[in-house]
Formats: structure tokens, sequence, C-alpha cells
């Protein structure tokens, strides 16, 4: 197993285990996160955060859920990333393709080129 292979596993392995400490913060948020998913006005991003599907269309009550959102993930994902020597970027995509593997079908997901419905 070469270098970069120990290293993907170990921040896999890293995010794993700190997937229960991300959630945590996150479960006030469900229902508003899950019916905001639904209704298509965020999605999951592959960096690891939500975004506004149409930020000029989304309610202030959405954009400042995502903000908070995103600041607990960012702190968490620092925090893994801390424990695993790693970078925050190493542990954000691999909470990107997680969230967005997670994410059901016809809720909205940006790998990067654009909001595609799933």
């Amino acid at each position: 197993m070469n270098c970069s292979n120990v290293m993907v596993r170990a921040v896999g392995l890293g995010i794993l285990a700190g997937w229960l400490l991300l959630a945590a913060p996150q479960a006030a948020w469900a229902g508003p996160v899950d019916d905001a998913k639904a209704q298509g006005e965020i999605g999951e991003r592959a960096d690891g955060l939500l975004g506004a599907v149409k930020p000029a269309g989304v309610s202030s009550d959405v954009a400042q859920m995502i903000s908070r959102i995103n600041s607990e993930r960012m702190g968490k994902y620092r925090d893994i990333a801390n424990q695993n020597s790693t970078s925050v970027q190493a542990v954000q995509a691999i909470a990107g393709r997680k969230l967005m593997d997670k994410a059901a079908a016809g809720q909205y997901i940006n790998q990067g080129s654009g909001w595609v419905k799933k």
C-alpha cells in the first residue's frame, strides 16, 4: 500500500470517527434542512458544505441556517484534520463525497460544475 492510500484511509477513518460529532450539532437543524433540501432550496456541495441552489431566491432564515451549519461543519473538519495530520481540504473532499452520496434522489448536489438534481 503506498503512502497516499494510507493517508486516504487514515483520513477516511477520521471522517468516520468524527461523523457522529459532525451530525450531533446539526440534529436540531434536521427538520428545517430536510425541508429545504426537499424543496430544492439547498443542497450538498463537493467541499462538504451546504449551498443555496438559487442564492438570490433563498430566505434570510435559510441563509442563516446554511451559514450556521457550515460554520459547525468547518469546525469539525478542522478538528478531524488536526487529529489526522492532514489538510482541511482533504477532510472536506471526503465529507463532500459522503454527503452527496447520502443525498436522496431528487435533492440537489454540486460536484463543482453547478447544481444538478440527484
